[in-house]
This record gives structure tokens, sequence and C-alpha cells, in this order.
């Protein structure tokens, strides 16, 4: 089977699902390819598993160029002659459907709906598009059920496909917490809560520093790592230095791997307004590590049903965020109790390996499971 996955955004969890389902689908003997634009880790990380990767230059943004980024992508599609097209994220899932319209199979993931990211006439003229385009994909896979609940609410009409997200679970396996701390020069002893993802609004960091004074009053020898990169980096910092205690806060920026600061952590922390089904959570879950999520889609599916009443709070609920996380800083053991029960369930549930498995179940479904699987080929509209 041959296989193109399209991606814009190329940073952060999206491209992490991609990568990691080009290596699976590697491994399974699938001529896999990527089209996705230059910058970011995804190009480099794809190729690394054997990707081959198309140049796709595209704005994360809709705008002007998007009529252009479409014909680009038309042909790129035209060349590479696929079986199975897999459009990630809402960018993607514009251009991907204007310059297809169904003449492949094609699979939409929204990786958390575009409408939910905007206000106003932006997110009516989003949820009329994603109303109009699902005639477009042959399935639309979202990673949560209450994504796809959202969806319907919405007045989507489509054929819907539901797999979790996972994480490479023997990838981030669990690790020794000193020696952790000592590499990334941390106080050995101090509750130290983390946070990992992109420095954005969707992310909700901006509740999490607003919080904070709140738990340093309640846990005073308390800690807050902000790791990650984004377009909300400066206004962040600029929150952190105007605090009482800006030296308890560490902003690590962007980093290659996110392990070492997971195996520091004592809670894991992700405050977001929407997702689908963060990577994060599942990745701290992995690694061992207690977490604390917001109420959005995908936050309580990933949990074991124990976890869902002190793992859970309110969206952009500062002070229900600060009583929770001063609740788990303030007793080290029982964070160790909770991640180790937290392991054995992201192991059971949220390994990529069967995501993998369960994806490519959907593609031979769509094409029509058999030997001949994979071997339709369709034409590609000539116009957008």
């Amino acid at each position: 089977m041959t296989i193109l996955h399209i991606s814009q955004p190329v940073d952060g969890g999206v491209a992490r699902v991609v990568v990691d389902l080009v290596r699976g689908q590697r491994e399974a003997g699938h001529r896999v390819l990527v089209a996705c634009p230059r910058g970011g880790r995804l190009a480099g990380e794809a190729a690394a598993v054997g990707a081959l990767v198309h140049d796709w230059p595209a704005r994360r943004s809709p705008g002007p160029a998007t009529a252009a980024e479409a014909w680009r992508l038309r042909r790129i599609v035209r060349a590479a002659a696929p079986d199975m097209v897999h459009l990630h994220s809402a960018k993607a899932g514009l251009a991907g459907r204007l310059a297809i319209r169904g003449a492949v199979s094609t699979v939409f993931q929204p990786h958390a709906w575009s409408f939910a990211a905007v206000d106003g006439a932006s997110a009516a003229a989003a949820l009329r598009w994603e109303r109009y385009a699902t005639r477009w994909a042959h399935r639309l896979l979202c990673v949560s059920v209450q994504e796809r609940a959202d969806g319907v609410a919405a007045g989507l009409h489509a054929d819907w496909a539901v797999v979790p997200n996972g994480v490479d679970v023997r990838h981030y396996a669990p690790a020794e917490r000193r020696a952790a701390r000592i590499a990334l020069g941390l106080d050995l002893d101090a509750p130290l809560a983390v946070c990992v993802g992109r420095l954005c609004r969707q992310k909700g960091q901006d509740v999490l520093l607003a919080a904070w004074p709140e738990v340093l009053r309640r846990v005073p020898q308390a800690r807050l790592a902000l790791v990650g990169g984004g377009p909300d980096g400066a206004g962040l910092a600029d929150i952190v230095r105007e605090s009482a205690e800006p030296s308890r806060v560490r902003l690590a920026g962007d980093v290659p791997d996110p392990r070492p600061w997971l195996a520091a952590a004592d809670l894991v922390v992700l405050p977001s307004r929407w997702e689908g089904m963060a990577l994060a959570p599942l990745e701290a879950m992995a690694a061992g590590r207690p977490v604390l999520l917001t109420d959005v889609s995908g936050a309580r599916e990933c949990l074991p049903p124990a976890e869902r009443k002190q793992a859970v709070v309110p969206s952009e609920d500062a002070d229900a965020l600060a009583a929770r996380m001063a609740e788990a800083l303030s007793d080290p053991i029982e964070c160790e109790r909770r991640g180790a029960r937290l392991r054995d369930h992201a192991a059971a549930r949220h390994d990529v390996r069967s995501v993998v498995e369960q994806v490519d179940a959907l593609y031979r479904d769509l094409l029509g499971a058999g030997p001949a699987a994979g071997r339709r080929r369709a034409r590609v509209p000539q116009r957008i």
C-alpha cells in the first residue's frame, strides 16, 4: 500500500503522531510519503524513519495563499499516486480536500476542531467549511469519543472512526528522578510541576501562571517548569518576570526530548483550553508520572476511571487548578503511587503499536480488504 500523509503543522503533537504512524507503517512494509512544509521537525524525523518527504510550502493558517497551496498539493498527490491519503489537522484538511475532492481514498484527522480554536466570524466560517468538506473525506478520524461527539453536535455528518492517541511506551519508560534533576540543574528535593507543550493559547500556560501564586502560598518550596516554545513565549516570560518569585519558574524553551523533564517531575500539568486527545499526558503516564488535566476532549478518556476525579479540573479555572496542584505537590509519595498505576494504564491502553494496527485496519476497510487492497488508482482533479 502507498500511503501519503499530509501535515501542517510540522511540530508538536501532530508531527509526533505522523512520525509514529510512518514508523509503524514502514515496519509493516508499506510505501509511505509525507508532504509538509520545511522547517520544524516533521520532515527530518519522517525521513529518518523511512518516509519519502515532499516539500509542500504552506502557512499554518488559511488565507489568500490557500488556493495556491492546494494547487501545489494536487501536483504532489498526482505524482505520488497514493492508495490512501491521510490529512492531519485543519490546514492540511482544508488544502488536501480542496485538492483531492475525494478522488483518492481520504482520511481526515482534525487533531482538535478548527472551529474550537477561534471565535466569532472565524469560528462560523470554519464550522461552515467543516460541514461542507465532510463529503470529501471517506473517514473522519477522531482521537477521542468526545472529539467525535463535539463534531456531531456541531452538525458534521461524516463516516466517523475513533482511534485514541498512543505513545511509544518503551521510549517513555520511567527513569530515575534524582539523576534527571542533577542533569537539568534542578533542586533535588523541591516538589516540581512540569508543563510540556507548545506555548500558545490552546495549551493554557497563562492559566497555569495565574494559578501559580496560590500554589506557592500553599506549598512554598514548590517549583514549576514550562517546557516548550511557541508564539506566546515572550508574553509568558513577561508574566514570570513580573511575578513575586520569578526564580520559582523555569522557562526551559523548546527541547528535542522531553523525557528528562518528565523524569524530573512530581506532577505533569496540561491546562488546555481545547484538545482532541493530547499526547503530553500520555507521555507523562508512560513515564510513570501523575497528571493534572483540564476537562477538554480526550482528558477523561485517556485516564483510568479511578483517576478522573483528582486528575481533571474545569478549563480556565485557575482556582481549581491551584487547589489540585497544591494537593498533589504536598504528597510526593502519593504522586509516586499514582504514577506507577498510570504507567500500567498507558501501557495497556495507549501503546502506539495498537494505534498503528487500528489505523491500518481502517485503511484496509476503506480500500476493500484482501490481497488486492491498495492497488486501485484514481484520477486527481485537474483544477482546484
